[in-house]
């Protein structure tokens, strides 16, 4: 497998000594101090966190709304905008009221039970944990202006977990009119109550995004861990720049022209790290899982066999050492769930870890009936991660004799088309390539590219009533040994019918300058406690 492309992001060798080599320019001058330049991932092409899964549109998500609830680095939730809660004895009525101290939305309205309820609502729609919460939901109402109430049908013991959740989808909190938007369509007017403003008239899709501190954002007391606690703004402004070539990141990052570079590939490290006045730290304490997704509509991926086929010949380490090359910064994880932690085993990965079989996966094809139906790779060439699942999964595709087609985009066009359920020719897609946070794969529940429910399924639309069965179970399982026992029966359920590949998993690291201090490490990319000396 060549590892032309992993190094395509860091250019050659002689231009990263080059850059290394020079001296170091003076950083932006001290009236400066207020406004945090971050370079993102990609282009912010969808501004409604509860529509898409996407990062950028998460860590957008978080500078905008607040949340109910947040979990810390413990994985133990909080109150956010809630000041007080109970529940009933049997577990089946929550009340909820808001804190007292709770600031205005940005257009100066209050927020009410009536916000909660309807964002609720619109989130339960789109959220793995939502989904499941829906089942068991009786009613939900607001209780006065600053309080609303959950009724159900039977407990769900993952409620105040779910309304915690700090990655996709985190429950952020809109104005009742947005909320009420169909789930399926974006909400494009960014009005919140968190501790950042979106500056309409400065978004400049393709170049930057601008962010000012919300004045009226009312921080909690606690220290900040993750999404929960405190979060104090101490810049005024915050820019995320948008800026597709890697070497020229580098040097914005090296000359303090940006301040913090979200995700610099591996290769671009070593010459980031010969500058003293720039940290590289691990991104988040969990692995990020790397993983190819079929599309399950249209052939020829509607066929599990062709699926089958596929994992048997994908190897983990192609992926990874295109990816990541060094070794210490990956391994192997055949498991649907985040290795390293509860639910994770290699139960039923047979598949997956025994030896690569050209042949026996051409005999599945075979078996399938394929008829030469094109296989359309969506590849996003500004992010390391899905391009590179992109073109090793391609590779394999053409060496396994398939009709294979590599779309070649941005990240923001690949979460754009993804979302689409036209055939493939038509616009749509057979397979394209993603990673996610260790956070958001630690269960059935969370795992939202496992869940299995067709057309209310996450992008790719698979369909195994067995899956969702096993789902219904593990919720309402009273011990982790029961819930670990379930977890591992879809796990084997899952190698059969292959939602998915998973391709490895990874240490991403983030970058930037040594004068920024109380950097949060979470799995989201937190904008605030951050201070610019």
């Amino acid at each position: 497998m060549t590892k032309l492309t992993r190094r395509d992001f860091g250019k050659t060798a002689a231009a990263a000594a080059a850059i290394a080599g020079a001296p170091w320019p003076t950083a932006r001058a001290a009236d400066d101090k207020k406004t945090l330049r971050f370079i993102a991932q990609s282009d912010l092409r969808v501004l409604d966190p509860i529509w898409t899964t996407a990062y950028i549109s998460r860590n957008h998500g978080y500078c905008v709304f607040d949340t109910l609830f947040a979990i810390d680095a413990e994985f133990a939730p909080h109150p956010q905008m809630i000041g007080e809660h109970s529940v009933s004895s049997d577990k089946l009525t929550y009340q909820f009221k808001l804190r007292g101290d709770l600031g205005p939305f940005h257009d100066g309205s209050p927020v009410r039970g009536a916000d909660c309820v309807a964002s609720i609502k619109r989130w339960m729609a789109r959220d793995g944990h939502g989904q499941a919460l829906a089942k068991a939901l009786d009613t939900m109402t607001p209780d006065g202006d600053k309080g609303f109430t959950i009724k159900l049908k039977e407990p769900f013991p993952l409620l105040i977990d779910a309304f915690a959740k700090v990655s996709s989808l985190a429950l952020f909190i809109m104005p009742e009119r947005l909320a009420n938007t169909d789930p399926f369509t974006q909400v494009t007017e960014m009005v919140g109550s968190g501790p950042l403003k979106f500056v309409k008239d400065e978004f400049q899709p393709g170049h930057q995004v601008v962010y000012v501190k919300n004045a009226d954002y009312v921080p909690r007391k606690e220290p900040p861990s993750w999404a929960s606690g405190g979060k104090v703004m101490k810049v005024d402004r915050v820019e995320w720049l948008y800026i597709p070539d890697a070497m020229t990141k580098v040097a914005a990052l090296n000359n303090g022209e940006a301040d913090w570079w979200e995700n610099p590939p591996h290769d671009n490290l070593p010459t980031m790290a010969a500058n003293p006045d720039i940290a590289i730290v691990e991104a988040d304490a969990l692995p990020e899982m790397t993983m190819v997704r079929f599309n399950h509509l249209y052939p020829p991926f509607d066929n599990p066999k062709m699926r089958q086929a596929l994992m048997m010949v994908a190897d983990q380490a192609d992926f990874m050492r295109t990816l990541v090359g060094d070794q210490k910064y990956w391994g192997v994880c055949a498991s649907f769930y985040t290795c390293g932690t509860p639910m994770a085993s290699e139960v039923g990965a047979e598949a997956l870890t025994g030896k690569r079989d050209y042949d026996k996966a051409k005999a599945l094809i075979k078996e399938a009936g394929y008829k030469g139906e094109k296989c359309v790779v969506l590849d996003a060439v500004d992010q390391p991660n899905p391009h590179v699942q992109a073109i090793v999964a391609y590779d394999y595709l053409k060496k396994l004799g398939l009709n294979a087609e590599l779309v070649s985009t941005d990240w923001g066009t690949v979460v754009t088309r993804r979302a689409s359920k036209k055939p493939p020719e038509d616009g749509g897609w057979n397979i394209f390539g993603t990673g996610w946070v260790g956070a958001d794969l630690l269960d059935p529940i969370g795992n939202l590219p496992l869940h299995a429910e067709g057309d209310k399924a996450w992008f790719g639309w698979p369909k195994n009533d067995k899956i969702e069965a096993l789902r219904a179970q593990w919720i309402k399982a009273e011990s982790l040994d029961a819930r670990k026992k379930i977890a591992t029966e879809i796990q084997k359920e899952a190698f059969e019918s292959v939602p998915y590949i998973p391709t490895g998993k990874w240490t991403a690291m983030t970058a930037y300058r040594k004068n920024l201090k109380g950097v949060i490490t979470a799995p989201a990319f937190l904008m605030w406690n951050i201070d610019k000396t």
